[in-house]
C-alpha cells in the first residue's frame, strides 16, 4: 500500500504541472500534448521490461508503472479543469496583483478547476491501482498481485477468485470512502452537487 501512495503523490503532482503546462502554453499543448494523449493509450504493463531492465526486479519498478499508470490521466484532468476556468477568474486575480506566476497557479487555478481535478483523481486512483496489481505480478515481493501469479503457478482457482474479489473490494471501498466522498463535498462547496447525474 506504500508503494501505491508514494506512487500516487508523485502522479498526482507530475500530472498536475503537465496539465497546467498544455494548459497555459499551447506550444507545449501542441507538441506535448499529443504525446501524453499517445501515452495514455498504452497499458502501464507495457512499461515493465523498460522498468526491469532500468530499475530491475524491485520496488523502484513497480512504483515506476504505478506512476505512469496515473500521471497521464491526472495531466488530461488537469489540463481541462485549468482550460476550463472562465478568464474572468484569472483577470480578476491578475488586476489584484496576484501576477502570472506560481502564486496565479496556487490560489486561482488549482481552487477554479478543483472539480475537474477531483475527478481526475478518481480516475487517475483507479488506473494506479490497477498499474500496481500489474507491476507485481512480476516483480518480487508481497503483494495481491505476487499472490495471484502464486495461484496461477499453483494451479489454484479459488486463491485467484478470492484475491481478484479483494482488489475489486480494495479499490471499490477506497473510491467510495475517500475520493467519492470528497469529490461531493467539492461539488456541494462550488453548488455544482445538483447537477450531479
Amino acid at each position: 500500500m506504500i508503494r501505491l501512495l508514494v506512487s500516487f503523490a508523485i502522479s498526482l503532482a507530475i500530472g498536475t504541472t503537465l496539465g497546467f503546462l498544455f494548459a497555459r502554453y499551447r506550444l507545449i499543448d501542441d507538441t506535448l500534448g499529443f504525446l501524453v494523449v499517445s501515452l495514455q493509450t498504452i497499458p502501464s504493463i507495457a512499461w515493465l521490461p523498460f522498468a526491469i531492465i532500468w530499475f530491475g526486479l524491485n520496488e523502484s519498478s513497480v512504483i515506476f508503472i504505478t506512476t505512469l499508470g496515473a500521471t497521464w490521466t491526472m495531466a488530461l484532468a488537469s489540463r481541462t479543469g485549468i482550460k476550463n476556468i472562465p478568464p474572468i477568474y484569472l483577470r480578476a486575480a491578475q488586476t489584484m496583483g496576484t501576477g502570472n506566476g506560481f502564486r496565479l497557479f496556487v490560489q486561482i487555478m488549482i481552487p477554479a478547476a478543483f472539480p475537474h481535478l477531483i475527478n481526475g483523481v478518481r480516475t487517475a486512483w483507479a488506473f494506479a491501482w490497477r498499474a500496481l496489481v500489474a507491476g507485481e505480478l512480476i516483480a518480487k515481493g508481497a503483494g495481491l498481485g505476487q499472490l495471484l501469479q502464486d495461484g496461477r503457478n499453483l494451479g489454484d482457482t479459488s486463491l485467484m477468485l478470492c484475491i481478484v474479489i479483494i482488489i475489486a473490494v480494495l479499490g471499490t471501498v477506497s473510491d467510495h470512502f475517500c475520493f467519492k466522498k470528497l469529490e461531493d463535498k467539492v461539488l456541494e462547496r462550488y453548488g455544482l452537487a445538483g447537477s450531479k447525474s
